[in-house]
């Protein structure tokens, strides 16, 4: 029997949970120093007692960076096969959690199926779930409906929940008075809006705050707090709604500390880049520590098709500047529902702006895959590229396209025998370099 409800619980106990080890496994390092991490909130482990399938991972900025992909269902893409398809492809290709946002059709069996299959941490969004679980519309939906289907996505076994619970009444009147480019572009922030406009009450998320942490606790779900006021674009990065909100985020982290109930606190969005290592700074000082989760930042506005290059910089940057976490954006950003070449592109990008950032971190034994294929392309030995290649498949598949012809097979068609690699070799080995 468990003698802890929260991973934060037990490390707070000095209990080293099952999960603890193997993380400290993955992370190169010792259990007493991930508890002490996890006891702190600076770690944590997302890992709902439900999800029995779970190859758990911690997330901290002292740790490998992890990225989390979005997937789910909608009115116009109603395939779950599909949905399923990506999620695998996304496991497979690395990613460590995934967000079913789904918001159409009969959500649960999808969920429990993500949960009971799926060895990713995975997280969903309630407030989307409620209107299509009562199929109602959203005024007519009470702040027990809300808390009713958190209560559902915990028993369901989902690791983290995305709360907006920092957006209140005085919100309202400050989007309307600083009359922001792109007001709220948070899904889950404006149906929050939406809600307290049309009803006139509180944001049941804040209102109703400890009973939630109750049901965190009971499941060991961790809290991503939500920034529904994250920037839509460049013009709206940083101003007073955002940084208001963020303080806000950083009193709830303290909340949810004092119930053992684990946070990840999200942030921005749309960050012109000479702001994204401040947008990361201020986030630990207000909120103590807990691992930022980010979407990006995208840094221009002006890219789409290709906004999973914008957001990859931004990731990149922010990862080595403190961010933990890097929620992914595909090139259909903006545009439409990801395809399974869009994740996959998304996905890529995404895990290159993770492993830049944790090589400039220092994370311990980053580097070592880099290494292995500065070594595979001295040798010109391809296959040992291959297996170093983040996508194996389309390296091969571009070389096998163009290959080079007979007579220098080893190397590529871009240089043939004027190859700096092969002429290197063949120098210091005291052979004759032929070029024509």
């Amino acid at each position: 029997m468990r003698n802890y409800t929260t991973q934060m619980d037990a490390a707070r106990k000095g209990i080293l949970t099952p999960e603890m080890k193997i993380v400290a496994e993955k992370e190169y390092m010792t259990t007493d120093a991930l508890m002490q991490l996890v006891a702190e909130g600076k770690v944590a482990i997302c890992a709902n007692k439900n999800h029995t399938c779970l190859n758990p991972e911690g997330v901290g900025s002292m740790l490998r960076t992890k990225i989390n992909v979005n997937l789910g269902v909608s009115r116009d893409c109603k395939d779950y096969d599909i949905e399923m398809q990506k999620v695998m492809s996304a496991v497979n290709l690395g990613a460590e959690a995934i967000m079913d946002l789904s918001s159409h059709g009969n959500t649960q069996p999808f969920r429990q199926k993500l949960t009971s299959e799926c060895p990713a941490m995975i997280g969903t969004v309630p407030i989307y779930d409620s209107v299509i679980h009562y199929q109602r519309d959203l005024a007519t939906l009470t702040a027990k409906d809300f808390i009713d289907v958190v209560r559902l996505h915990a028993q369901d076994g989902v690791d983290f929940v995305t709360l907006h619970c920092g957006i209140t009444r005085k919100t309202i009147e400050q989007i309307k008075k600083h009359k922001r480019k792109m007001n709220i572009v948070s899904r889950g922030g404006s149906l929050v809006f939406a809600w307290m406009s049309m009803t006139g009450e509180e944001n049941p998320f804040y209102e109703y705050y400890d009973e939630i942490l109750d049901i965190c606790e009971e499941y060991d779900v961790t809290i991503s707090l939500g920034d529904a006021c994250r920037p839509g674009c460049l013009a709206d990065a940083t101003d007073v709604c955002q940084i208001e909100e963020l303080v806000r985020l950083g009193e709830l982290t303290k909340r949810a500390w004092a119930h053992n109930v684990q946070v990840m606190v999200e942030g921005p969005g749309h960050v012109p880049l000479d702001q994204v290592a401040a947008n990361m700074q201020v986030q630990k000082s207000i909120c103590m520590g807990a691992p930022f989760y980010v979407l990006g930042p995208l840094v221009t506005d002006i890219a789409p098709g290709y906004d999973h290059i914008t957001s990859a910089i931004g990731g990149a940057v922010a990862a080595m500047s403190g961010a933990a976490f890097l929620c992914y954006v595909t090139p259909a950003e903006h545009l439409a529902l990801p395809n399974v070449e869009d994740v996959k592109q998304g996905i890529i990008a995404s895990k290159i702006a993770a492993h830049a950032a944790d090589i400039a971190k220092g994370i311990p034994h980053a580097r070592d895959i880099d290494d292995k294929m500065a070594e595979a392309r001295q040798k010109l030995d391809w296959e040992a590229q291959y297996q170093c290649a983040l996508d194996p498949e389309t390296a091969r598949a571009i070389r096998d396209s163009r290959s080079p012809e007979d007579d220098h097979s080893d190397t590529c068609s871009m240089c043939g025998k004027f190859c700096a690699v092969r002429s290197m070799n063949k120098a210091l080995a005291g052979e004759y370099i032929d070029i024509l």
